[in-house]
């Protein structure tokens, strides 16, 4: 197994370990939901584009840019990444074969 696939999975473990009261999260960080629809206009990508290019659903933008739903952490946090360096995450995505 790979070192990314290792880290995942110790990743996962200790994901539910904090779900089910067994350890407490390093540190938490509450994050404002970033403006997916700027992000998406920057990069010049259409939501079905942005979508394909980043790993999401096609419906999930939509819903973030129309405020029927709000990113979650993780998703709040990856958004951050793409509005920040969109080539480096296309690259790890690549890379892992997303």
């Amino acid at each position: 197994m790979s070192k990314f696939g290792q880290e995942l999975i110790e990743s996962a473990k200790e994901a539910l370990a904090i779900a089910e009261g067994r350890a407490k999260p390093a540190r938490a960080v509450s994050a404002e939901a970033p403006d997916v629809a700027a992000i998406r206009k920057r990069l010049g990508l259409s939501q079905d584009r942005f979508a394909k290019r980043f790993g999401l659903s096609s419906a999930t933008v939509r819903d973030w840019e129309q405020g029927r739903r709000q990113p979650d952490a993780p998703a709040r946090n990856l958004l951050r990444v793409i509005d920040y360096a969109p080539e480096t995450v296309e690259r790890a995505i690549r890379a892992g074969g997303g």
